[in-house]
């Protein structure tokens, strides 16, 4: 065993975790970003809330909800062609970023609405009877009171994303997956396989950890 673990090359196991850091960072980025406003608009669409209007929601909802319907590496091979316009490249961190977040961002909507709903509805009356406007309510009242909800949401995201990540290297995205793939699956490495399954797996758990410990800072204020 330790033989094996010597002759393995972790310069690229190295490389391969720098730009599985590289892609999460870049993608969770992106996907909170474009998600927190989606799942915000979601909530103030549907109806009794501040901007009901059940037409708007029904067919954001529909678009979010075939977004996340979608297989993940399905997803990856149908949006090669929005990639390589974005990007110029399909391959790689910089391939793997857009479709990473187009799977993610729905994903995270939902959750932000989730969030949303959870807050007490009457802070949002209170809001309205001190004459204050949904753009005040939002940013005041709101999003302050579901931040715990929504800094879950985004760790249950980027764990997400991990596995998206790996999946990935199906298409040459890079990282850990593409690794795997490589050289645990194609060239069975089964050493390389049970590396990346493990260096993964320690990802998760710090990502859980921190996001655990944010969520906690937050509650006791």
């Amino acid at each position: 065993m330790t033989e094996i673990l010597l002759t393995m090359d972790w310069a690229e196991i190295g490389t391969a975790s720098v730009d599985t850091l590289l892609m999460l960072g870049g993608a969770l980025l992106f996907t909170a970003l474009l998600g927190l406003p989606l799942g915000v608009l979601l909530f103030l669409l549907d109806r009794g809330q501040l901007l009901d209007s059940p037409r708007a929601y029904g067919l954001l909802s529909l678009v979010v909800n075939v977004l996340r319907s979608l297989p993940f590496v399905i997803l990856l091979i149908l949006l090669i062609p929005f990639t390589l316009l974005v990007t110029g490249t399909s391959l790689g961190v910089a391939g793997a970023i857009p479709p990473l977040v187009v799977g993610a961002t729905p994903f995270f909507a939902r959750l932000v609405e989730a969030a949303l709903r959870g807050v007490d509805r009457g802070i949002v009356e209170a809001g309205l009877a001190m004459g204050a406007s949904p753009r005040q309510i939002v940013t005041q009242a709101l999003l302050p009171e579901a931040l715990p909800g929504i800094l879950s949401a985004l760790t249950v995201t980027a764990i997400t994303l991990v596995g998206y990540t790996a999946m990935s290297g199906v298409i040459g995205g890079g990282g850990l997956g593409d690794l795997a793939i490589r050289f645990g699956y194609q060239r069975f490495q089964t050493e390389v396989m049970l590396v990346t399954v493990a260096l993964l797996l320690v990802l998760v758990q710090l990502l859980q950890m921190l996001g655990d410990w944010a969520v906690r800072r937050l509650n006791r204020r």
